[in-house]
């Protein structure tokens, strides 16, 4: 006998009824590396940064307060991982962003974290009575 389901929970199984193949081992090798890439809380930082607009290395050291090699290694690899994109202007080098998906991503999980750290706030604001 099938249970009935909650609003929330029929909402969800839509979103997560369509169905897709498989992904091969390469394609879930190349998912797992774009993890990797956004999974440094000083690339989020730099994301965060880039996402205000296009940036130079120096402008990305000034901002976090961290090294110009330290800098250039994290942009290195968010630019071969296609999520930013780099462009030469005599010495300098500007970053943006080249991925707009990230926005959406980044929107997505702070959005899920806020609503998980509202429910945990919500348990221990209350008293014990009021639960």
């Amino acid at each position: 006998m099938a249970q009935k389901k909650g609003k929330n929970e029929s909402k969800l199984a839509g979103k997560h009824e369509i169905k897709k193949e498989p992904l091969s081992k390469e394609a879930l090798e190349m998912v797992a590396a774009r993890f990797r890439a956004l999974g440094e809380a000083s690339r989020l930082e730099l994301l965060q940064h880039l996402m205000q607009g296009e940036k130079s290395v120096q402008e990305l050291c000034q901002l976090t307060g961290s090294s110009q090699a330290n800098i250039s290694k994290h942009l290195s690899l968010l630019a071969d991982q296609g999520i930013l994109a780099r462009r030469k202007q005599g010495l300098f080098v500007f970053y943006s962003i080249a991925d707009q998906s990230i926005y959406t991503l980044c929107d997505t999980v702070c959005g899920a974290l806020e609503n998980r750290f509202a429910l945990v706030q919500k348990h221990f604001s209350h008293s014990p009575s009021e639960r």
